[in-house]
């Protein structure tokens, strides 16, 4: 607590005041969004006391601070991953300190790998419910009394008033938005034909190795979430090809204008 409320002052004394959307921006996803953002302050994670770095090469590290159709918008361009080295309570920290500094939504972006064979590489899927299998949880030692209990419910992690308005948004403006179950594992290698055919079998059909932390700890504090992936890849045990990361930036590159359409318009009218 004592290192959220010292990041907390430290943002708020650098005019990071009074956000109303939190937004974490996915493994290639960012630069479009961030171009929406009438931009007022933004920092370097390097340059926030207590906050993580970004070692992922395609991650910026930065924090940004701006306005949306007149919503004040704080948005991680880059987060944390269990698999860079970082404890749970590191991954999530950036979430605990948006929401002392005021944020009322949280929004989420990731990419991931498609297990369901009737989507398609490039399609945008709003998370209903998630499974995890990472090996650790960001509520693991003592409970933050003052910020949440000790057993939060999960029996829906994902707002059902926003992904209701992303489904109203998706269907006017005629961008396919499939809903389905994400699956976060730790990584960072992908997975082998064998795992993906159990990972389907569980009931997913994305998986990703992002996501579901920041989502326990929003919901441990109360906060709504929503969380959209851009399918990057095609999982297909039977039909298994290598993947390098480069491609896979690259499709998310080309999906985030939906995302971001997306994520504007749900911001215009939260």
């Amino acid at each position: 607590m004592d290192q959220i409320r010292e990041t907390t002052t430290f943002l708020q004394s650098k005019g990071f005041v009074n956000p109303e959307i939190g937004v974490i921006l996915g493994t290639g996803l960012g630069t479009n969004f961030i171009s929406q953002i009438e931009i007022e302050k933004e920092l370097a994670y390097a340059d926030i006391p207590n906050f993580p770095i970004a070692t992922v090469e395609f991650h910026s590290g930065k924090l940004v601070y701006g306005k949306i159709y007149g919503k004040q918008i704080i948005a991680m361009q880059g987060r944390f991953h269990y698999y860079e080295g970082y404890n749970m309570q590191q991954v999530t920290f950036p979430v605990r300190v948006m929401k002392m500094l005021g944020i009322k939504q949280l929004l989420i972006s990731n990419a991931g790998g498609s297990m369901n064979t009737d989507w398609q590489k490039g399609d945008l899927m709003l998370l209903d419910d998630h499974i995890s299998l990472q090996n650790s949880n960001p509520l693991v030692g003592p409970n933050l009394d003052e910020l949440g209990p000790r057993f939060p419910d999960m029996s829906q992690p994902y707002d059902t008033a926003m992904n209701r308005l992303l489904e109203e948004i998706a269907a006017e403006k005629q961008i396919n938005l499939r809903k389905g179950v994400y699956v976060a594992v730790t990584g960072p290698n992908l997975e082998t034909r064998a795992e993906y055919r159990f990972l389907r079998r569980i009931g997913a059909d994305v998986v990703g190795m992002s996501t579901v932390p920041e989502v326990i700890v929003a919901n441990h504090m109360n906060l709504p979430c929503c969380a959209i992936s851009v399918l990057t890849d095609d999982c297909d045990p039977d039909n298994l090809h290598p993947v390098s990361i480069e491609d896979i930036i690259a499709v998310a590159g080309k999906a985030e204008a939906k995302l971001t359409e997306l994520y504007v318009e749900l911001i215009k009218r939260l």
